[in-house]
């Protein structure tokens, strides 16, 4: 090997990727590394993520609905590795947390700006939500750059209208079209992050209970539980339910 030349360990900068991970407790606790981990892998997808988000918009300006499709499943292929990563914390067994739990001080996952960005992305932006990221210091560049987007919803029902067609067309008309399975994806984005949601109060219950405050002084589960019914996109929703709410001949299929 010559100098200079690249390797897989220069090229992915291993020896400093691995030199991040620094256990506060002492002694070290041996299921201490394994959290560390899981959370910085999570950011980790989360750059990605917020990357691919916006290609996704772009996409959407250009009206390039085949980019559109395959950003969005690229996005939910994303999503998938987050959720399915939260399952090795499950093996975290609660009287090992409890070990170094008073380690992690006033740190907690609802800190994460990255996170946050990814909601204010995909659509969160109700004065309350906005305020509530506020409360913790000034809006970091990543949330900042989401704001100044356009919400993915609004997008995509300006791609409807340059295609000259209607949301309810894509559940009413006469069958399945591209901008439909666009719906799809989308659909399916919102129920990634959901179940993400939905695993994360599963987890928080089964290592330090139903009823005990998260770190950082959050309300643990019960805050989580309220987050999982918010939507990124209530108008395919409610197109899904206007469908239903037709008197269309029970054979009719899209």
């Amino acid at each position: 090997m010559t100098d200079g030349e690249v390797t897989y360990g220069s090229y992915l900068c291993i020896d400093e990727l691995l030199d991040l991970q620094n256990p506060r407790s002492e002694p070290a606790h041996p299921d201490e590394l394994l959290f560390i981990v899981v959370h910085q892998a999570s950011e980790l997808w989360f750059k990605c993520i917020l990357h691919e988000l916006d290609g996704l918009v772009d996409a959407f300006q250009d009206y390039d609905s085949g980019e559109v499709l395959w950003r969005v499943q690229r996005i939910n292929a994303l999503m998938r590795i987050v959720s399915a990563q939260l399952s090795s914390l499950e093996t975290l067994p609660p009287q090992h947390f409890a070990q170094f739990r008073t380690y992690l001080g006033t740190s907690s996952g609802s800190q994460s700006m990255q996170f946050r960005a990814i909601e204010v992305a995909a659509g969160l932006r109700d004065e309350d939500f906005i305020k509530m990221i506020r409360d913790q210091g000034p809006l970091p560049p990543s949330v900042e750059h989401a704001l100044s987007r356009p919400p993915l919803q609004d997008l995509f029902v300006r791609l409807l209208e340059h295609d000259g067609t209607t949301l309810e067309a894509l559940y009413l008309g006469p069958g399945p079209r591209m901008l439909f399975f666009v719906a799809e994806a989308l659909i399916e984005f919102e129920q990634q992050f959901a179940e993400w949601r939905f695993k994360h109060v599963q987890l928080v219950e089964r290592v330090i209970g139903p009823r005990t405050s998260g770190t950082g002084g959050t309300l643990g589960s019960r805050f989580l539980m309220s987050t999982i019914e918010q939507k990124f996109f209530p108008r395919l929703w409610a197109g899904r339910a206007a469908f239903f709410g037709k008197t269309a001949s029970p054979s009719k299929r899209v």
